[in-house]
């Protein structure tokens, strides 16, 4: 494990996520079925058992949301308790409709919701997952740009053979071939320095793999040239 072990947070997050879209449609299939077919709640018990949980919901997704912001395994989670402590409040608001004046529809409409919710949040979310997982470049980057910016270097003729990636959330990568005259050949490093700096400040990538060719080797290449696309 040459990069260690920071996509298995993202392999978790996808897990949860995927988790949560199963849990939503069933809770959809859940709503319509109990519609047709209602049944009864089971005394005053159940709402003071679901005001307990909420309380519990409240209290984890307290916890989670500082962290939900920098990670999203934290994030889905994050969601998960809320959509915890949102059935919570429908197993009280519809628990007590149906208790006081039999409205069994309060239990579709509130589940539905929820159902809702969950999903947007799930189906939001997991987009961004798998493009990390699949190794595309991140969604801040104009790929166009960010060539443009490094040939904009001062010494830098060409830059092909270009990759870009996320190893998660926070760490991204690049790999380059860098085109520079011969002439240049002394200032390499200091051309090398200027665009680490460069990627480092504008893109922040932290991590960068520059090889350096000279314009005939460069010829060689220039057609199996790959790139990563934006979207």
């Amino acid at each position: 494990m040459t990069f260690g072990y920071s996509r298995a947070e993202v392999i978790a997050a996808l897990i949860n996520l995927v988790t949560l879209i199963i849990v939503g449609l069933y809770l959809v299939y859940e709503a319509i079925a109990r519609f047709f077919a209602p049944e009864p709640i089971a005394g005053w018990i159940v709402v003071m058992v679901a005001g307990i949980a909420l309380a519990v919901d409240v209290v984890t997704a307290m916890l989670t949301y500082a962290m939900s912001k920098e990670s999203i395994n934290v994030k889905a989670a994050f969601v998960h308790n809320v959509s915890d402590a949102l059935a919570s409040v429908g197993v009280i608001v519809a628990g007590t409709l149906i208790l006081l004046y039999d409205l069994y529809v309060a239990d579709l409409i509130v589940t539905v919701a929820i159902a809702a919710y969950v999903l947007y949040q799930g189906f939001s979310m997991i987009g961004r997952t798998i493009r990390i997982l699949m190794g595309a470049a991140p969604p801040d980057i104009e790929f166009d740009a960010l060539i443009q910016a490094m040939e904009s270097v001062d010494g830098v003729e060409e830059i092909h053979h270009v990759h870009v990636w996320e190893l998660n959330e926070r760490d991204r990568s690049v790999e380059a071939h860098v085109v520079i005259r011969e002439s240049d050949m002394d200032r390499m490093e200091t051309i090398k320095s200027k665009l680490k700096h460069l990627l480092g400040e504008r893109f922040r990538i932290a991590h960068s793999t520059l090889e350096i060719e000279l314009p005939p080797t460069a010829s060689d290449h220039r057609h199996d040239s790959a790139v990563v696309p934006q979207h």
